[in-house]
């Protein structure tokens, strides 16, 4: 079994998040992979994105130790929440899951919790310098991939994102008929 943790958080980007969950179930919804189990997880019952949105997360407080991949989301919140200390402990609790993966300024939690050290990682633009305190260099790539993390830049690449992850757990066949299942076109 495959157990899937999403992260949730307060001024989290909206899209960061519903990018690449939508394109990532699909594995399990268009019968891909049986065995993928997912959790939307926050530190916090309530959490809403920087626009608003609200979120419901389906486990609360939980340490993220017994899953087999995490994937954080970015968003301006991420700016304060890597100095939170209860919020970074949290994060943390992912110290031994296999596979931790960002979207955009997730990374900066990735970054903060440590896992970061001695790799290359990928950020959104306009966090270049903040990411490079945190890991060995800062790739102007839309994914880097780096065997235990994997990193994407700006929110679009959210999907893009979705579906390197889908081809890394299911095979180039399954990706591609999600990626057409989605409508999305990818560049040539």
């Amino acid at each position: 079994m495959m157990k899937i943790a999403f992260v949730i958080f307060n001024g989290m980007t909206g899209l960061d998040f519903v990018g690449v969950y939508d394109t990532v179930i699909r594995l399990k919804t268009m019968h891909f992979r049986k065995d993928i189990y997912w959790d939307i997880c926050s530190n916090t019952k309530i959490v809403k994105d920087n626009s608003g949105l609200g979120f419901t997360p389906t486990k609360v407080k939980k340490s993220l130790a017994k899953y087999d991949l995490i994937i954080i989301p970015g968003g301006y919140g991420t700016r304060k929440l890597r100095h939170n200390k209860k919020f970074m402990i949290w994060i943390k609790s992912a110290r031994s899951v296999p596979l931790k993966v960002s979207v955009c300024t997730g990374a900066l939690l990735l970054g903060s919790a440590g896992f970061l050290k001695g790799i290359c990682a990928t950020t959104h633009l306009n966090a270049f310098k903040e990411l490079s305190e945190y890991c060995e260099k800062v790739v102007n790539k839309r994914i880097v991939d780096e065997g235990k993390v994997i990193t994407a830049r700006g929110v679009t690449s959210a999907i893009d994102l979705g579906l390197y992850l889908c081809e890394k757990l299911a095979g180039n066949k399954a990706k591609e008929k999600i990626r057409v299942q989605m409508d999305y076109k990818t560049k040539k």
